[in-house]
């Protein structure tokens, strides 16, 4: 029999506190480390995103991204689900949890220590790879992915650490231990302390980056940066690990914090999940309620693969002097890009954080779509039209390629903090209602593969545009066909969140009757 958990009010706040932080003293033991683990995290992505996308850029060109997404990425990602549902049924939450993280941080220590300073070794030669290119022009990108191998291994290792890290473990952790009335208030903050991350990795790499002019030309500086940035990696990840460890034994043991606390240890093993892999896809297919999710989390990925792979190129060439790539002067643009990232989204969660308790949960799902349109569509208009705004590149004394940087940097700056701020927040939200089967395999498979196939979605549009449109089409030139892409795929997002809130609602006070009931 198991011992009644201790019932958990709405907390009554002032106006004033709970404008500022509606945050209760004997709820602070529960919220700061999970605000701390997100912080560490955040932290490691905002540094493994800018590094990737310099490795990746600078050595086979901001096109080959398609192209490693659909065949590295998305493949990678079915696979950890497959992995990940097996083990879900083997292994305890907390090993779970050990299982999937551990083995990112031993790899992106590997990838700085050993594997990139033994690169030239590793790699074919750079006449090999441009001899199968022009053997075979159709699969230049490919070719290209391949002369770079490791770096396409690091690309593909960081984008599921976004997924696999923050959006299951961490997002699937949260909704574990979260009661409903806590998500409230806490989903709309743990965004706070992890954007105070997004601008002290920001800062961390553009400072470890910005060291070219301190060593001679003939030093590595790239490879310095990269020691030290993976070297913080490896901490970061260490840490979160201690936090969740700790949090295993200080949190989740008392019932005033975790109602399962109060659980039998057979009772918790009859809740256990016990479903093969066939039938948790076969489940998964037939809900509705995840099928909407699933559809949000496509939209962004797709709409924000579209304008990225576009920026980048631009920001490529912005960074080239005389055919030479210039690495750390591109990662020191993306560490500042990530600060101001991370500025913006506080600045947004603060304006923002009673939209979803005033206003309602579709009010602040609906917000990033409308953003992403309309600063997607800005950027798009400037790259498709720029020779007939030169008048305005001579009159600010800049060049189209550095207007291009700057109004792409704008717009990803405003969409991801909306990102966090706001669809982050409400998408997690939306898994609270849900069932132990759909909260563990239905959130794995949404958040990890769905991810993926969003982004995996923009990149074969993008990767179908550029092998049909012309022999030497570029970003450029498909510039007004993936423009038209963008805009279906967000409005399909915007009903999406429309089908979804309707099943939201009706949940939570399905959910709020059993426990009146109760």
């Amino acid at each position: 029999m198991s011992v009644k958990a201790i019932p958990q009010q709405e907390p009554k706040f002032s106006k004033l506190r709970a404008a500022l932080w509606p945050i209760q003293n004997t709820e602070m033991k529960k919220f700061l480390p999970m605000g701390m683990m997100m912080f560490f995290i955040l932290f490691n992505y905002t540094i493994l995103r800018d590094t990737k996308d310099t490795l990746v850029v600078g050595a086979s060109g901001a096109e080959a991204i398609n192209f490693l997404k659909f065949w590295g990425v998305t493949p990678a990602s079915i696979l950890f689900v497959i992995l990940y549902a097996k083990l879900s049924n083997i292994l305890s939450k907390e090993n779970l949890f050990y299982t999937c993280i551990i083995p990112f941080v031993i790899f992106f220590g590997a990838f700085a220590f050993i594997i990139y300073p033994n690169k030239a070794f590793l790699h074919p030669s750079i006449e090999a790879v441009q001899a199968m290119q022009q053997s075979i022009p159709v699969l230049r990108f490919i070719f290209a992915l391949w002369g770079a191998w490791s770096y396409a291994i690091f690309y593909i290792m960081a984008e599921l650490w976004g997924s696999v890290v923050i959006s299951l473990l961490f997002w699937q952790f949260a909704n574990e231990i979260t009661r409903t009335n806590e998500a409230k208030r806490f989903y709309t903050l743990f965004p706070l302390l992890g954007n105070v991350a997004l601008m002290l990795s920001g800062w961390t790499v553009a400072y470890l980056s910005d060291i070219r002019s301190l060593y001679p030309p003939e030093v590595d500086a790239w490879g310095i940066s990269l020691n030290w940035m993976m070297g913080a990696v490896v901490v970061a990840g260490l840490a979160t690990i201690a936090i969740y460890w700790w949090m295993n034994r200080a949190i989740l043991t008392d019932p005033f914090y975790y109602d399962a606390a109060s659980e039998t240890p057979k009772e918790k093993k009859k809740d256990k999940p016990k479903m093969s892999i066939g039938e948790s896809f076969k489940y998964l297919i037939t809900s509705r309620y995840l099928g909407f999710i699933a559809l949000l989390v496509l939209g962004y990925g797709m709409a924000i693969n579209l304008v990225e792979v576009t920026w980048k190129g631009q920001l490529k060439l912005n960074y080239t002097f005389d055919g030479v790539f210039n690495e750390n002067g591109y990662s020191t643009f993306m560490g500042n890009f990530s600060f101001w990232t991370g500025v913006s989204t506080i600045v947004l969660i603060y304006l923002g954080k009673n939209i979803v308790s005033r206003f309602g949960w579709f009010t602040g799902a609906i917000l990033t779509p409308i953003v992403l349109l309309i600063t997607g569509a800005l950027f798009y208009i400037f790259v498709i039209f720029r020779d007939q705004l030169d008048w305005m590149t001579v009159a600010l004394g800049a060049t189209p390629v550095f207007m291009a940087v700057m109004i792409g940097a704008i717009q990803n700056i405003m969409s991801k903090g909306t990102k966090y701020s706001l669809f982050d927040p409400t998408k997690e939200m939306s898994y609270i209602p849900l069932d132990q089967e759909l909260k563990v395999k239905g959130k794995a498979a949404v958040d990890v593969i769905g991810g993926r196939l969003g982004k995996s979605g923009g990149a074969v549009v993008q990767q179908f545009l550029l092998l049909t449109v012309s022999a030497t089409a570029t970003q450029i030139t498909i510039a007004p066909y993936s423009c038209g892409v963008m805009i279906v795929v967000i409005l399909l997002w915007m009903f999406a969140a429309g089908g979804l809130s309707k099943m939201y609602n009706q949940k939570v006070a399905e959910k709020e009757k059993e426990l009146k009931a109760a």
